[in-house]
């Protein structure tokens, strides 16, 4: 979850069972998916990342062998249980690619809504949570974690990282946007889940507002951007995502 799939899911051998959840939960909270998030997701099969990113769906490990965030080790695989549980996680899961792929490929937020509206032609619980997560989220988050998402499918991960750090320079600033403070206030201390954005709307939330979380954070502020360190013990596989 989160900062904790951080952690692991840059690791060479990833391992995923029946008990095991996989969301980025971020953009109710008021942050957008960091740790690498843009590197990774953005990676993902078509615009798979995107969904799981700005929607924070949660992802059992059927679904995360079948879109490529774990293997399905052979130790996994000598299970008979587990074999056809994620079988049956990977169909239900396909079962919606193809939605996910015409709406969530749209260049703003406001058209992947509006995609979704659209096909929600006949009463559907996935597409009605989905919408609804997107609504409840913080508009900021939004559209600063599509903008990563795609920034990510062009960058290295060791440039996904400093340009992430950038942009939670000025998350932690809040001279944008306070949504951070308010979305641990309202999901994480008060718990009343009703937190109060500002910008409050998708079309509030102006490019030029976005442009700068891109931005380098004045150094005679006090923040710097972030210096990966250098290590030449690294193994192949690590040198070359950085």
């Amino acid at each position: 979850m989160g900062g904790g799939a951080g952690v692991s899911v840059h690791g060479r051998y990833r391992v995923a069972t029946e008990n095991t959840v996989f969301v980025m939960p971020e953009t109710a909270l008021g942050l957008f998916p960091d740790v690498g998030a843009s590197y990774f997701l953005s990676r993902l099969p078509g615009f798979f990342g995107e969904y799981v990113g700005l929607t924070g769906a949660r992802l059992d490990g059927a679904e995360m062998i079948a879109c490529g965030l774990a293997f399905n080790d052979t130790i996994v695989k000598s299970h008979t249980l587990l074999t056809r549980t994620f079988t049956y996680g990977a169909y239900s899961l396909s079962q919606r690619l193809d939605v996910i792929d015409r709406c969530f490929s749209r260049r703003t937020i406001e058209d992947i809504i509006f995609s979704l509206e659209r096909e929600a032609t006949q009463p559907d619980d996935w597409i009605s949570t989905t919408i609804g997560a997107l609504k409840k989220a913080s508009p900021a988050s939004l559209k600063i974690g599509l903008r990563s998402i795609r920034e990510g499918r062009y960058q290295r991960v060791g440039q996904c990282l400093i340009r992430e750090y950038r942009m939670v320079c000025h998350v932690m600033k809040g001279d944008i946007s306070k949504d951070l403070v308010e979305g641990c206030r309202a999901i994480i201390i008060d718990k009343d889940r009703n937190p109060k954005w500002k910008p409050c709307r998708l079309e509030e939330m102006k490019d030029d507002m976005v442009e700068k979380y891109f931005k380098r954070v004045e150094e005679e502020e006090g923040w710097e951007d972030l210096k990966l360190p250098t290590r030449k013990n690294l193994p192949a596989f690590a040198i070359s995502k950085l």
